[in-house]
This record gives structure tokens, C-alpha cells and sequence, in this order.
């Protein structure tokens, strides 16, 4: 049996898998997980632009986790796949948490991109502990989490050296 493939039409008809699939993002035949990811910069942008940074942000970010575990949950199961790649809001999440603490300049956003696509591609230790190990919406969510802590690590520590 062929892989399901969802389609726009698919997602249209189910607001929450829509969500799931970063406003469709997710949809991309080729590394889905990335385009979510480049997704995420516009509404950071938006939201920076209208004075929403820092804390706020990161705040804002806890309630879009806390909605991204029902949220990739439900589309998981509407799908029928686990952890299926195009399922993309935790990317999203993760991007925007990241950016509310590197500074709103291009150089910083571009290295806070490169670096979160790393950890969450090569899923070093913790994040691959934590994803083979915590399943369902908690589990698509939390690698990227962690990805994202790891993340921030990295790029505080590159701005204290630099």
C-alpha cells in the first residue's frame, strides 16, 4: 500500500492538521522540516516588527507548545502516520522561541537557522534520547524543544566568545 500524501484540499478541511502542517509548509516534497523552519521567520518577523520580542515572545511560544501537543497530536493521528516530516508546527515553535532571544539582525537570524536545523536534522544526545523515547504530540514537540534550548546554548556561548 502506497503512502498516504496529504494534499492542500486535505488540510483545508481540517483547520488543525492545517496548523499542524505550518499553514501548509509542511506540504513541501523536499525537506519539509526546513521549509517549516523558514516558515517560522516571517511570523517572527511580523511579531518583532509589532514590538512582540524577549520574554513576551518566549512566553507566547509556551502557549503555541502547550496548543502544538494537541495540535501534532490530532494531525498525527488524522494522518495515520507517526511523526509524519510534514508535520512541521514544532519547527515553527522552536524557530520563534529561538529568535525571541538572538538579536533582530539578518546574521543572527541566519546562524540561529543553520544552527537549529542542525541539532534538529542530526538530533545529537539528548534530542534523539528524548524522540525515540516520548511518542505522540508531546514527542514531535519536545525534540524541537530541546533543539531549541540547544540552540540558544550554542549562540550564547558564540556571543560571549565573539
Amino acid at each position: 500500500m502506497a503512502e498516504f500524501k496529504p494534499t492542500f484540499t486535505w488540510l483545508k478541511e481540517r483547520p488543525l492538521c492545517f496548523l499542524g502542517f505550518g499553514f501548509g509548509s509542511g506540504l513541501s516534497p523536499v525537506a519539509p522540516g526546513t521549509t517549516g523552519t523558514l516558515a517560522a521567520l516571517p511570523l517572527a518577523f511580523v511579531l518583532h516588527l509589532i514590538g512582540i520580542g524577549g520574554w513576551v515572545l518566549a512566553l507566547l511560544c509556551i502557549a503555541m507548545f502547550v496548543w502544538g501537543v494537541r495540535i501534532c497530536g490530532y494531525t498525527e493521528k488524522e494522518l495515520g502516520i507517526q511523526d509524519y516530516g510534514g508535520i512541521v508546527w514544532d519547527e515553527i515553535v522552536a524557530m520563534i522561541l529561538v529568535l525571541s532571544f538572538v538579536p533582530f539582525r539578518w546574521s543572527w537570524w541566519l546562524a540561529a537557522f543553520i544552527v537549529f536545523r542542525l541539532f534538529d536534522m542530526l538530533k545529537p544526545w539528548p534530542i534523539k534520547w528524548f524522540d525515540s523515547r516520548i511518542h505522540g504530540g508531546l514527542g514531535i514537540m519536545l525534540d524541537d524543544l530541546i533543539a531549541a534550548l540547544m540552540t540558544g546554548l550554542v549562540l550564547g556561548l558564540a556571543s560571549w566568545i565573539f
